[in-house]
C-alpha cells in the first residue's frame, strides 16, 4: 500500500505546477499539437516541451506523431474529472474567503 501512495503522491506532483495545469486545460477537449499549444498558451516550444515529458513520463499525456507534427491527449479522461473536482473546491473556498473578509470589514 506505500507503494501505491507513492505512486499517487508522484502523479499529484505533476499537477502542482500552474503550466502543466494549464497544459491540462487545453488538452481537455482535443488532441493538440506542440505548435497549437504553443500558441494557444504563449509559451516556448522548449518550456511546453519539458512539461509535457514530464506528464507523458508520469503517464498523463499520451503522444502521436503524424509526420512532422506530434499531437497530444489525456491518457485518461478521468484526468479531468479530478481536475474538475479540484478547481471547484477552489473557487467555494475562494468564495467563502471572499464572503468573510466582506463580513470583517
Amino acid at each position: 500500500m506505500k507503494e501505491f501512495y507513492r505512486i499517487h503522491a508522484e502523479m499529484c506532483k505533476v499537477f502542482s505546477n500552474p503550466t502543466r495545469l494549464e497544459i491540462l486545460h487545453l488538452l481537455r477537449y482535443d488532441e493538440l499539437s506542440v505548435t497549437e499549444l504553443i500558441d494557444k498558451s504563449k509559451l516556448s516550444q522548449a518550456n511546453i516541451s519539458q512539461h509535457l515529458a514530464i506528464m507523458k513520463a508520469r503517464g498523463i499525456v499520451v503522444s502521436r506523431r503524424d509526420g512532422k507534427n506530434i499531437y497530444y491527449r489525456l491518457a485518461n479522461p478521468k484526468i479531468v474529472r479530478a481536475f474538475d473536482i479540484i478547481r471547484d473546491a477552489l473557487v467555494e473556498k475562494m468564495k467563502k474567503d471572499s464572503k468573510a473578509v466582506a463580513d470583517f470589514r
